[in-house]
């Protein structure tokens, strides 16, 4: 490109940023004119329409424009052609910048439901590298309503490398002012995973074996406030759970069937203050749920019982910073068959285990983490645990805990909405996890 050629091209551009920005000026706020000409205006009025002079006549055939002549008079160089080609180009990849660059915005407003999509690479320690596709949404059922928070819906798809396929769907829809809320999860899935027996002792024996899970999962809460903040509610669960393909001749799990069906009812007492569910930066959440597993709604042996606890709590220590506490706890009645046992691990608690190596009964544990928006919609996070798994309280050991610990980045899919991917470190195990909204 010759200097004149650079210099043509760049006083073109100039020109046309400039252009564009009147063009924003006059445009933005409709039957306003730019300051410069309201002043000319307020200088000198308009003359009389009797004294305007007439038009000139059209120099140019009305077959042809003034364009068309220019066009024709003097030709684009061809490094102009090449820059116009270019910035075609990347206006493609602008619009998707700017697509995900307004997904950060509160559309919820403006549209009944403001959803984003998402697909690319995904990977856990359970199922290997797959690809997945998520769509994430936010809306309100009252659109005038400014004092309750969004709902949010995610539908998500996954299949990878291992045979692991899932397909499901999780929401909170919150009604007027916080007063009801509905949360809920539906999910099918498939996975070649492992079993290493039951308990803290089997796991140490690493005698690992095969097999093929599927599983059907409804869960389905509803909740009421009866105290600000205070919630009151009853749940419904339906789970469908069965075990294929194992390696070995012996039983999978000793007398037990391969194949289970249960459906739960229960209650849960809740205090929650959190400002935004997928994503608090402050308040706190305490839960108590305690179901009940009918020997006639199922294929159990006998009535079955599960209760949990969570304590969360979240606070702003400086710009942009969040500290968050999570203790959890799950406790099953004696008897209770292979799917239905607490399971540490997974993208929630204990990050970086397998989840299922370490299995039993009851299960408590307890995290703490600090996450720190770093530039726009990039954060990190870091975080350190333990857990323990256990059949009774009885025979509760402090020295089958194990430790946990990790760092994370952050990306702001929507607003307040995150995809996230952790690095987690345990008892002779790590892993990466990526997923969506944070972990509690």
């Amino acid at each position: 490109m010759t200097g004149m050629s650079l210099r043509t091209v760049v006083f073109g551009l100039i020109l046309s940023l400039v252009c564009v920005r009147a063009a924003h000026a006059r445009t933005d706020f409709p039957g306003m004119l730019p300051a410069s000409a309201e002043r000319a205006a307020s200088v000198a009025p308009a003359p009389p329409a009797d004294t305007l002079p007439a038009a000139p006549a059209d120099p140019f055939p009305a077959a042809v424009s003034a364009d068309t002549l220019s066009a024709a008079a003097f030709p684009a160089p061809a490094d102009s052609l090449g820059a116009t080609a270019a910035a075609r180009k990347r206006s493609f990849v602008r619009r998707i910048i700017d697509y995900f660059g307004e997904s950060t915005q509160d559309r919820t407003f403006e549209k009944k439901i403001d959803f984003t999509f998402a697909g690319g690479p995904s990977y856990s320690k359970n199922t290997s590298l797959g690809i997945g596709i998520l769509a994430a949404g936010l809306y309100r059922l009252d659109r005038t309503d400014s004092v309750t928070v969004p709902s949010d819906i995610s539908l998500y798809a996954n299949v990878s490398v291992s045979g692991f396929y899932s397909v499901g769907i999780e929401g909170n829809t919150i009604f007027a002012h916080n007063r009801q809320r509905v949360d809920y999860t539906l999910e099918f899935s498939s996975a070649p995973t492992y079993t290493w027996g039951i308990g803290y002792n089997d796991v140490q024996k690493d005698d690992k074996r095969s097999y093929t899970e599927q599983r059907y999962e409804i869960k389905a809460r509803y909740l009421r406030e009866i105290l600000p903040h205070a919630y009151i509610g009853g749940l419904l669960s339906f789970d469908h759970a069965q075990a294929s393909k194992y390696d070995g001749e012996t039983p999978l799990f000793g007398d037990q069937r391969l194949r289970y069906t249960t459906t739960g009812l229960g209650l849960t007492v809740e205090y929650d203050s959190r400002d935004f569910i997928p994503n608090p930066f402050k308040g706190i959440y305490l839960s108590f749920q305690n179901i009940f597993y009918p020997k006639g709604l199922g294929t159990c042996d006998k009535l079955l019982q599960r209760m949990t606890f969570t304590a969360d709590f979240y606070r702003r220590v400086w710009t942009d910073c969040i500290l968050a506490f999570d203790l959890y706890g799950e406790f099953n009645s004696s008897g209770t068959p292979w799917p239905m046992l607490a399971r540490m691990g997974g993208n929630q608690r204990m990050r970086g285990y397998y989840k299922g190596q370490y299995t039993d009964n009851d299960l408590i544990t307890a995290q703490i983490e600090l996450r720190q928006r770093v530039w726009r919609r990039i954060g990190c996070v870091a975080w350190a645990g333990a857990g323990n798994v256990f059949p009774t309280f009885r025979e509760f050991d402090w020295a089958e805990t194990l430790p946990n610990y990790g760092f994370g980045l952050r990306w702001e899919l929507k607003k307040r909405v995150n995809i996230r991917l952790d690095y987690g470190f345990g008892k002779n195990t790590d892993s990466f996890l990526l997923s969506i909204n944070e972990a509690f």
